[in-house]
């Protein structure tokens, strides 16, 4: 039996070895390390899990099975997703803030910590890697955790990819991809078209999108990287919320002013960048740079009487920014137990902003004309040392300066001059411990400051009377405790636990909502106490299964008052009132069944009920879905074709998917389709 047993653990040695191989991550040491050498909650999806009987439109498809994050799909392309990890970025009611995005090293979200998930290009993803926790704060302002998207090299030899899919709602999309690798140059791209009528009424959306990647490897241990991404999404409708009691009379319908108004956006995004790596013996130094252009049209759903104060910025947002930046990094191995990294980076936005009356959906009189700069700088070192055979200690320390700056150039009277400019600062420290007890365990604690800054879009407007940006509304500042186990158990099977408790200072929130203007304001602490938990089975067998918890109990120390609603109405928010957005609760479980020529797979979704505002006066009911995944494959040595059809929310559940946290007009709830369809054919041919 002795034998029987010792020759089973020696099969399952290469798997396991395999595992751990699969398991390197990034992010948080910024060099590749293996998952268990990491004392930080990080999670790696692969190109497998994010296309294999998928759309590829959204983060959210793939993200479920990482704990601590919930990705909502508003079905608003207007608005794109709603993504938070551990709290943070939940109060975004557009984009995504307090998160920091990354594509092929290129941060995809600006100096002031506003971001866009759109412009991920998952047809040609290799991997998504999501960090969470005190080592975020490395990667400086907004970073409340960060998700990285790489783009996949090219194969070995030349290859063609098709995918082609449709759905419920008029929905479909198509895509081709070609690489693959000549000599020293390896290149990829890949073009995608993406249509939708929309589950809701005025919900239509087109989305065309273009990514390309070039690596040429070079003498001297060099090698130059070359990344291009343009999105296109013109003339994207937007239903808006809906309030409790038109979500229940009727889920799909937009609301009134949606019609009336013509609520759209356009988006047209570009940008080009350029990575340089050069290898030496013990050490490593990584160059980047990078550069694109952003214009963005929307009409807003405001009234006409709002419109016409003097103050008020209008109905019509019209904006044309160019961002770029650099970085330069420095990694160095002292030896086998001494590990540092070094690294500056400079990034700025420039955008000319202007506003206009949005007179029932045409464009109105001029009401808002300025130059709006951001620009961060960063300087971070981080250093790892293994001072005993089973333990290692990690630290970091990042020191980032973001400054904003506004030219007013609309000034009429009763509007004066409202240029002005102001500087945030942060020593932003992390410190950890990790303990290995053997190969496939690791114990590990950590601690960490995090900071925020205000958004342009939360500088934008003062409580009247006063004029101006809101130069009074400070950063935000965190404090981050962490304790983790992960392990690999002979068993097959990879596990993740982590408990943390984050204490904020000067939470960022809602002063004044009222109108179709906001205005924000600092309040004292939150809490954040939570637990998560994955679990995922390894190996070569046919069955596979993943499960991922979060527990959040995200809450206000301190009572505040603000003031909402149409008409404006005062209100105290209570201590103890859970932050608006975060569930307390999410479970997702995955089980999947794959044999040479055929798979299946079970997806389901657990979330807690969500309160929609700060004074929880109202709640969005908890809901659980399950989705079914069926699929053929074929294949030989030159081509390959998989047919797949995927049934989202099995049981029909009716149910509301995500919420506009704080909405003055009580248009919270944005409902999430019944049971909907997808067919799709995914091809590849080698040459």
């Amino acid at each position: 039996m002795k034998k029987n047993l010792l020759a089973a653990l020696a099969a399952l040695g290469p798997a396991l070895a395999a595992a751990q191989e699969d398991a390197v991550v990034v992010t948080a040491t910024r060099t590749a390390r293996p998952s268990l050498q990491v004392p930080a909650s990080v999670d790696a999806i692969y190109a497998e899990d994010i296309r294999q009987g998928r759309p590829q439109v959204n983060l959210s498809e793939s993200l479920g099975s990482v704990p601590g994050i919930l990705v909502q799909n508003r079905q608003n392309y207007a608005q794109d997703l709603q993504v938070q990890s551990r709290g943070f970025g939940a109060r975004a009611t557009f984009g995504v803030r307090g998160i920091r995005l990354i594509a092929d090293g290129i941060p995809a979200s600006m100096p002031d910590g506003q971001g866009q998930a759109a412009t991920f290009a998952l047809g040609s993803a290799e991997r998504i890697e999501v960090l969470r926790g005190p080592f975020s704060s490395m990667y400086g302002n907004a970073s409340g955790g960060v998700i990285s998207v790489d783009t996949e090299d090219g194969p070995p030899e030349p290859t063609i990819w098709g995918d082609v899919s449709a759905g419920s709602f008029d929905t479909w999309r198509a895509a081709a991809k070609f690489g693959g690798q000549w000599g020293r140059v390896n290149g990829l791209g890949d073009i995608s078209h993406f249509e939708t009528e929309g589950y809701r009424e005025h919900s239509a959306a087109t989305r065309e999108q273009a990514n390309a990647k070039l690596k040429i490897g070079l003498q001297d241990k060099s090698s130059l990287t070359l990344v291009a991404n343009a999105l296109e999404q013109p003339d994207t409708q937007d239903p808006l919320g809906l309030t409790r009691a038109e979500y229940q009379a009727d889920p799909t319908q937009a609301t009134p002013n949606a019609l009336a108004f013509n609520t759209r956006k356009s988006i047209s995004h570009q940008q080009f960048g350029a990575t340089f790596n050069r290898g030496f013996t013990d050490s490593r130094l990584q160059a980047t740079a990078y550069g694109g252009q952003r214009t963005v049209q929307q009409f807003l759903a405001i009234p006409l009487a709002a419109q016409a104060a003097a103050t008020h910025s209008g109905g019509v947002v019209d904006l044309d920014r160019s961002f770029g930046g650099l970085a330069v990094r420095y990694f160095h191995n002292l030896a086998q137990s001494l590990r540092f990294s070094l690294g500056a980076e400079y990034e700025q936005m420039s955008e000319h902003r202007r506003g206009y009356v949005n007179d029932f959906g045409l464009q109105g009189a001029l009401k808002r004309d300025e130059d709006d700069t951001v620009a961060s700088t960063g300087l971070y070192a981080q250093a790892e040392w293994k001072f005993a055979e089973r333990w290692t200690a990690h630290g970091g320390l990042r020191s980032s300066h973001v400054r904003f700056r506004s030219e007013d150039h609309f000034i009429v009277p009763g509007n004066p001059d409202d240029s002005g400019e102001k500087s945030y600062d942060a020593i932003t420290p992390v410190a950890g411990l990790l303990f290995r007890p053997n190969e496939q365990t690791t114990f590990y604690g950590i601690f960490g400051r995090g900071f925020e800054t205000p958004t342009f879009a939360e500088l934008a407007n003062v409580n009247p009377p006063a004029t101006g940006l809101n130069f009074g509304l400070e950063a935000s500042r965190s404090r981050h405790f962490e304790a983790g186990a992960k392990a690999i158990l002979p068993a097959g099977v990879r596990l993740n636990a982590a408990v943390f408790r984050i204490v904020s200072e000067n939470e960022i929130v809602i002063d004044r909502s009222s109108g179709g203007r906001s205005t924000f304001r600092n309040a004292g602490h939150t809490d954040r106490d939570g637990v998560e938990l994955g679990a995922e089975t390894l190996g070569a067998g046919p069955w596979a299964a993943r499960v991922a918890y979060t527990y959040l109990d995200a809450v206000f120390r301190e009572s505040f008052n603000t003031v909402t609603g149409t008409p404006a109405v005062p209100v105290t928010v209570p201590a103890g009132s859970q932050l608006p957005g975060v569930p307390k609760t999410v479970l997702y479980g995955e089980l999947r069944y794959q044999r040479e020529r055929f798979y299946a797979r079970l997806e389901g979704l657990y979330k807690a009920r969500v309160p929609v505002n700060d004074q929880n006066s109202e709640f969005a009911d908890a809901y659980a879905t399950l989705n079914l995944v069926f699929g053929l494959l074929q294949s030989n040595a030159r081509w390959s074709i998989s047919e797949f059809v995927r049934v989202d929310n099995l049981t029909d559940k009716n149910y509301v998917g995500s919420v506009v946290v704080n909405d003055a007009n009580n248009r919270y709830y944005e409902p999430s389709p019944g049971r909907n369809y997808t067919l799709g054919v995914q091809a590849a041919v080698r040459f």
